[in-house]
């Protein structure tokens, strides 16, 4: 007679200790961050708090042990936002891509047009448009005689920030109407 085992498999022990390295190695990227980019990525209090720790140690064995500590932290929360959040820093993620490639592309809208000042200026109010409109003649003259990028440069920044603060209203207004 046959017996049907119907509990759910467990994972292998090397499976176990694959998922639990990877979360370590996670660990060890958000150990590598600034302190800025740290404050970007939303962590449990004690998890950030070893990180922290965990970026002033200098002691090998301590630290070491400090990213054991780390990854046994992360083993008690989704993992998923934390890697999403590391893979917008390093860029890697297609939604960063995409961002950087629609900011190019409005960089060189604006080199081509100067109406599409008016445009920032009708979405952003706030935005210094006299500061932009001198970017913008500093960047052509620069293109025109070969120099650095330095304004060409310092548009991208503007336009950056700008979507910045865009993006963090959009999130900030759906807690609005919970309210």
């Amino acid at each position: 007679m046959e017996t049907l085992d119907t509990s759910p498999e467990r994972p292998s022990k090397s499976q176990m200790k694959r998922e639990m390295t990877a979360l370590q190695d996670m660990g060890e990227q958000l150990v590598a961050l600034s302190a800025d980019q740290l404050k970007k990525i939303e962590l449990p209090d004690n998890l950030r708090s070893a990180v922290r720790e965990a970026q002033r140690i200098s002691s090998h064995g301590a630290r070491r042990r400090q990213m054991q500590y780390i990854g046994k932290l992360m083993r008690g929360i989704e993992p998923a936002p934390i890697q999403a959040a590391l893979d917008e820093i390093n860029g890697v993620s297609t939604a960063a891509n995409a961002r950087l490639h629609w900011l190019e592309s409005q960089r060189q809208r604006l080199l081509e047009n100067e109406a599409v000042i008016g445009e920032i200026a009708r979405n952003h109010p706030a935005t210094d448009i006299q500061h932009l409109r001198q970017l913008r003649r500093n960047a052509l003259k620069e293109q025109e005689q070969g120099k650095p990028p330095r304004a060409f440069r310092e548009i991208f920044q503007v336009l950056k920030e700008l979507q910045s603060q865009e993006t963090s209203l959009d999130t900030a207004s759906p807690e609005a109407d919970l309210d």
